[in-house]
C-alpha cells in the first residue's frame, strides 16, 4: 500500500474505535512478532552452535543441515513463522522452543520483550539468558547463546526510523518476567508509529514495575 492510497482517516477511525473498546495496539496484529522471531531464532542458532561444538570435542562428525520451519502462536503476538537450524545427524534438540512446541508461553514472550526493553550489559544479558532457560546449562552454552543475542538486540536498537510518523500511539502491556530468580509482573510501555505508507513501526519499548502517567512523562 502506497502513501497515495492509504486511507489515513479510516485508519484513524478504526484505531480510535479500538482504543475505546480497550483493544491493545501492540497485540495480535503482529507488532511484537518480528521481535520475538528475531531473538528466538538467534537463541536457537546459539544452541545449535554449542551442540556442534560439543560434537566436535567428542570426536563426532556433525554439521549444520539447513533449517526447519514451523508456525507458532503467542497470546499477545498471534501467529508467526519460526526457523530453527538442523544438524546432519539429527541429534540437535532445541531447548528454548522444543521441536514439537507450537505455543510461545506468556512468560517466555515477556522475557524476550524485557530483553529488548532493558538496557543491559553483556554480563546482564548472560545472566538473563541463564534465567530464561530455567535449567542448568554450561557457561559455554550461555556464552554461545549470548554471542547471538547481543547482535540481535543491537540490530533492533540501532535500526533506522522514519523521520515522520503521522500517527503515534502509546500503549502499555503487562508481562510476567523473571527477575532475580522470581517471576514478577512488569509493565511494558510501547510507542507505536504509523508511517506515510500505513506500515506500523514499534518506535520504542520500555520496562517499568508498574503502569502510570509519570513514567510516560519521563519517556516523552
Amino acid at each position: 500500500m502506497s502513501k497515495d492510497n492509504f486511507d489515513f482517516e479510516s485508519f484513524k477511525e478504526e484505531a480510535m474505535k479500538g482504543l475505546y473498546e480497550g483493544k491493545k495496539m501492540g497485540g495480535t496484529d503482529g507488532v511484537f512478532a518480528p521481535m520475538l522471531k528475531h531473538l528466538l531464532e538467534s537463541m536457537l542458532e546459539g544452541e545449535l552452535d554449542h551442540h556442534l561444538q560439543e560434537n566436535k570435542a567428542s570426536g563426532e562428525i556433525n554439521r549444520k543441515n539447513g533449517k526447519t520451519k514451523k508456525t507458532v502462536r503467542s497470546l499477545q503476538s498471534g501467529h508467526f513463522e519460526l526457523e530453527s537450524g538442523r544438524d546432519r545427524n539429527g541429534t540437535f534438540e532445541p531447548k528454548i522452543v522444543p521441536k514439537r512446541q507450537l505455543i510461545i508461553t506468556d512468560e517466555l514472550e515477556g522475557n524476550v520483550i524485557a530483553m529488548y526493553a532493558r538496557g543491559m550489559s553483556t554480563r546482564d544479558i548472560s545472566g538473563y539468558v541463564k534465567e530464561m532457560y530455567a535449567m542448568d546449562i554450561s557457561a559455554t552454552e550461555i556464552s554461545n547463546i549470548t554471542d547471538k543475542v547481543i547482535p540481535a538486540l543491537n540490530e533492533w536498537r540501532n535500526r533506522p526510523l522514519e523521520s515522520v510518523y503521522p500517527f503515534v500511539f502509546l500503549d502499555c502491556m503487562h508481562y510476567k518476567v523473571k527477575d532475580n530468580g522470581s517471576v514478577q509482573t512488569r509493565a511494558v510501555y510501547n510507542i507505536l508509529g504509523v508511517n506515510r505508507d500505513g506500515r506500523k513501526d514499534l518506535i520504542g519499548i520500555y520496562l517499568s514495575e508498574n503502569e502510570g502517567a509519570k513514567f510516560w512523562l519521563s519517556v516523552l
